[in-house]
């Protein structure tokens, strides 16, 4: 499945306006796809990337994101958990139409749809307390009615509410409308996703789309936001964080699995992309999710 063509989904929400779901890992409902409803969505277990958009980056158990209208998302649960987790993710799924019809006969309200807005690019809102996360889901998940309705304004008006909403996605990735660029771009993608150690050139990547270096560039950045080699390089990033927690590797050997051929441009990289250095990352990777994972087990 493409990243860029994410697969359309659509939801029944005929009897109910908000819909309430929680699965584990692993199942087929964590894939690439997008849909016109808002989400709510928190981890409950496991940690590893999460694809918002053209966001690239990690997530953890406790985390809580809401993602907007088309907006493509994913979150993929890292290999180092080989058993599978009985509830992974508890969501919720709503639509702009029936917030926007709520605050437009209730004026009060409608400083909630400033929060929308910030979805539609994806939002991480930092520093949330998980336990209270999950007490709202859990609410909104056992009443029925207006008791439900009731438990979800709550829950938007806390989520409001809260100072540190990180948006995620610097571009709005709504599944084009056909047009054999995306679908060439898309398959440019799909390529450097699964083969990410390998050598790609922008004159490769522009041969395989069967554009000219120039044109490629281009189009490129219109369709993820990043450049072909600065994209490339972030996958790259985020499979070696996944090795940076999870094995005792070498940092230069992690380095060179993940495509980087000397551990100075890795390390180059690596900093401008996450802010620290690998070892850095390993430290506090292992010092804030180490021990929860270790506890998640017993």
């Amino acid at each position: 499945m493409s990243i860029i063509e994410p697969e359309i989904e659509m939801v029944d929400r005929c009897s109910r306006s908000i819909r309430y779901l929680e699965h584990g890992w692993p199942t087929n409902l964590c894939r690439w796809h997008a849909h016109e409803e808002y989400e709510l969505h928190l981890i409950v277990e496991t940690r590893g990337k999460a694809f918002v958009g053209d966001y690239i980056g990690d997530f953890k158990a406790g985390d809580l994101f809401m993602t907007g209208p088309n907006l493509p998302h994913n979150w993929i649960t890292d290999q180092v958990w080989s058993e599978p987790v009985a509830i992974r993710d508890m969501l919720i799924q709503f639509s702009h139409e029936s917030v926007a019809k709520l605050a437009e006969g209730f004026p009060e309200f409608s400083q909630v749809l400033n929060c929308l807005h910030l979805a539609e690019s994806g939002i991480h809102f930092e520093g949330f307390n998980p336990t209270f996360a999950r007490g709202h889901m859990e609410a909104i998940r056992d009443n029925k009615g207006a008791e439900r309705i009731l438990a979800f304004v709550r829950f938007l008006v806390r989520l409001n509410e809260h100072a540190e909403k990180k948006t995620l996605s610097a571009t709005k990735l709504i599944q084009p409308e056909g047009g054999s660029k995306h679908a060439r771009i898309a398959q440019v993608v799909d390529q450097i996703t699964e083969h990410y150690a390998e050598s790609y050139t922008v004159a490769q990547a522009a041969e395989l789309a069967n554009m000219t270096e120039i044109t490629f560039s281009r189009n490129f950045i219109a369709v993820t936001g990043h450049s072909f080699v600065d994209y490339l390089n972030r996958i790259r990033i985020a499979q070696a964080c996944g090795k940076l927690y999870a094995s005792d590797d070498q940092i230069t050997a992690i380095a060179q699995e993940a495509g980087f051929k000397n551990l100075a441009n890795f390390n180059r990289h690596f900093l401008k992309v996450r802010g620290m250095t690998p070892s850095e990352y390993r430290e506090r990777a292992r010092q804030d999710l180490a021990p929860k994972r270790e506890t998640s087990t017993t």
